[in-house]
């Protein structure tokens, strides 16, 4: 029982410094400097006017804070956030339950809006557009419509692809905003802010060096700052300096760019099986045993980005770069 009671004050402690690590304020946001002073602009007019903001949709690739800007959206319009995900939505009755619990001004977060069911997706217009929702009793003849009217609220939906969302939904958004991935220097902010939350002594050069490892993601910097510390913590003093960063993400298999085992897996197969490319996303998947979505949303984004792999309508090429990293000679085509 006492074990029991232990292990579950740990898992609060973890939750609360994993809430405490989030930004509340778009001054405490770091990076994304475009679309925070948008957002500032919107954010005040709304309540200059007194009206709920306009609908918002961030894109971007996983890790970059589009949760968080949900949540920091809502703290400066002064309102309650109610958080779901596309998947979870199953049936128009499910969203019509959540929207009719709305307070006025309230922000509805839908994570991965773009796995919306067709069916969910088509109550949402008129709620966004009109703030009504359209519900209809019975079946057969004697089916009838019942309009309900919904207080103003904002709706707020995150997406990584956003090539999925549907041109009718995605035209109902008045805020469109794209974010990018972080610099080395912005991620190095972040990971000493992160540092201080979780009372890990840092230098310079290690957060530096962990920065550079994170594939311009923070969701990954702080794991990967989690990982070091304990490492630090069993095997050295405690403190995180250089030379205890770079052996702890030598252990975790994490090179210098940032790629780890699966990246190395990836490109190392389109390499040698395949002599560089073209070669289809599906026979990437079948090769490496990994799901071709989770290699399309989590792993290709950012070897696009450093220009490792190249998208043609035949298939995925390895650029030069990738030979140069892996220290292995071009094939002749």
């Amino acid at each position: 029982m006492e074990d029991r009671m232990v292990s579950q004050e740990a898992q609060y402690d973890e939750e609360s410094v994993e809430s405490s690590l989030r930004p509340q304020t778009l001054a405490q946001y770091i990076g994304q400097r475009q679309v925070k002073e948008n957002l500032h602009v919107f954010i005040e007019a709304a309540k200059m006017r007194e009206e709920s903001l306009d609908h918002v949709l961030l894109d971007g690739p996983p890790g970059l804070g589009k949760t968080t800007l949900a949540t920091i959206i809502s703290n400066e319009m002064g309102v309650n956030i109610r958080t779901t995900s596309g998947p979870a939505i199953e049936r128009p009755g499910d969203l019509a339950a959540v929207l009719t619990a709305l307070e006025p001004g309230d922000v509805f977060f839908i994570d991965e809006i773009h796995r919306l069911p067709r069916s969910v997706e088509e109550v949402l217009y008129p709620a966004m557009e009109d703030f009504c929702l359209d519900i209809v009793i019975g079946t057969g003849p004697s089916a009838r419509s019942v309009r309900l009217d919904l207080p103003p609220f904002t709706l707020v939906g995150a997406t990584t692809r956003a090539g999925l969302l549907s041109a009718p939904l995605r035209d109902r958004f008045g805020v469109l905003s794209h974010l990018d991935y972080y610099s080395h220097e912005e991620l190095q902010e972040i990971v000493e802010r992160t540092s201080e939350v979780m009372d890990v002594e840092i230098d310079e050069y290690a957060s530096a060096e962990i920065s550079r490892r994170s594939r311009g993601t923070p969701r990954i910097a702080n794991r990967l700052l989690r990982r070091v510390r304990d490492f630090a913590q069993v095997q050295a003093d405690g403190n995180v300096n250089e030379k205890v960063a770079v052996e702890a993400l030598e252990r975790l298999q994490v090179d210098p760019l940032g790629l780890d085992h699966i990246d190395h897996k990836l490109l190392k197969s389109v390499v040698e099986k395949f002599r560089g490319g073209p070669v289809g996303l599906e026979t990437i998947a079948a090769t490496i045993g990994e799901e071709a979505d989770t290699i399309e949303d989590v792993y290709e984004p950012y070897l696009l980005q450093i220009g490792f792999l190249q998208r043609t309508p035949r298939g995925r090429v390895a650029t030069a770069k990738v030979y140069e990293h892996l220290q292995m000679e071009v094939p002749e085509k």
